[in-house]
């Protein structure tokens, strides 16, 4: 049990036998009245984003969440194996649960895995990857009054917009957030 003056972002709850994480929350004082806690809470399995409001040190649950730094080995079927970095245990992790993170993830990429009482519940990877482009046009310059892009596809199969200075064959470093080309490397 923690209380609500006590949230912080990431922190993840247990509201009526369902687990929600923490995404942003907010001390409140209106004007009469006693403080609150406004909250903006993602559901863990679905993803489902709903606003609460707590009133000020109200006690809620929470979540013994074990996050540890897992090895990605290899995809099995639709499943994504990784390995503990501590006891070199094997954990299959459904393509679900991987989500989006697939589109980053490279063979003996270290992430970090959450997990409640031994199931997964999401990935959290890098804030930025590095990835090789295995395909993309060629840029032509051409008369234009900004910075042009074109699509280039990486090593994962992710396509990302990228300069048109940069070629096939390049690093590039990609934000994991927003999917978004960051620099050469």
């Amino acid at each position: 049990m923690v209380s609500t003056n006590d949230l912080k972002n990431g922190m993840v709850l247990d509201l009526d036998g369902q687990l929600w994480s923490v995404i942003w929350f907010q001390h409140h004082k209106p004007g009469k009245g006693n403080t609150v806690v406004r909250t903006k809470l993602k559901h863990v399995l679905s993803g489902k984003v709903v606003d609460r409001t707590f009133n000020s040190d109200t006690k809620v649950d929470t979540a013994s969440v074990d996050r540890r730094e897992m090895q990605y080995l290899y995809k099995d079927g639709d499943d994504y194996v990784f390995m503990d970095m501590e006891d070199y245990s094997q954990l299959t992790i459904p393509a679900e649960t991987v989500g989006g993170a697939a589109n980053y993830l490279l063979e003996n990429q270290v992430a970090t895995v959450a997990l409640h009482d031994g199931n997964p519940l999401f990935l959290e990877l890098p804030t930025s990857v590095e990835l090789v482009i295995t395909y993309t046009e060629p840029g032509l310059q051409g008369d234009r009054s900004s910075a042009g892009t074109k699509p280039a596809t990486v090593e994962t199969g992710l396509t990302v917009q990228v300069p048109l200075f940069i070629t096939q064959g390049e690093k590039i470093k990609v934000d994991t957030r927003s999917g978004e080309y960051l620099s050469r490397v």
